[in-house]
């Protein structure tokens, strides 16, 4: 069966909460991602993406429907991973090298790609993932949503409680800042788009 997030919610909320589980399993691997590029800990993303699931669930009754789950969803961990690194006052550590396909479009596409240049292109994606992990916050989340999370304008804006020309403007300079200091670590020998 084809469910969708809303009918899911529906059955959850008409007492059939096991249905709640097939939520999680579409948006855990999602969840992980953005909690550990927004923490940087892997244990703590998995603890925080644990702990906004259950508070969605407790909280299912107040999910009125004017934005999808994911949005809603990603706002609540989003909250709970701004206020761990809050807490911890100090910058999270480096991010590992995982998953990095999503941040496939800030390179130059290239149809054919030698040894070399596939060498050059994990290079390029480690220093990127080094950079962003370095961005400020406001920065490195709105870069996260929209790359890694593909969320649309409205929906980032919807996550950060944020207008949409801030976000906007913030992801702008988020990528000029992001490709001066992949340029600067490169000295300009890798193309980035």
């Amino acid at each position: 069966m084809n469910d969708t997030d809303r009918n899911i919610i529906e059955q959850v909320r008409a007492g059939n909460t096991r249905r709640y589980a097939l939520l999680v399993d579409r948006h855990k691997d999602r969840a992980l991602t953005l909690a550990f590029r927004l923490t940087g800990v892997k244990e703590e993303a998995e603890e925080l993406v644990q702990d906004a699931f259950l508070r969605a669930f407790k909280s299912l009754d107040q999910f009125r429907g004017e934005a999808k789950f994911g949005t809603w969803f990603y706002r609540i961990l989003y909250n709970l991973c701004m206020t761990k690194v809050t807490r911890r006052r100090g910058r999270p550590e480096q991010l590992d090298v995982q998953d990095e396909k999503a941040l496939d479009s800030l390179l130059v596409d290239e149809d054919e790609v030698t040894i070399q240049e596939r060498l050059e292109d994990e290079e390029l994606q480690h220093i990127i993932a080094e950079e962003i992990s370095n961005l400020p916050e406001k920065f490195r989340a709105v870069i996260t949503l929209f790359y890694v999370q593909e969320m649309s304008y409205g929906e980032i804006a919807s996550v950060l409680s944020t207008p949409m020309g801030t976000i906007k403007t913030n992801l702008f300079r988020a990528r000029n800042l992001l490709r001066e200091r992949v340029l600067a670590r490169t000295k300009g020998e890798i193309k980035v788009a």
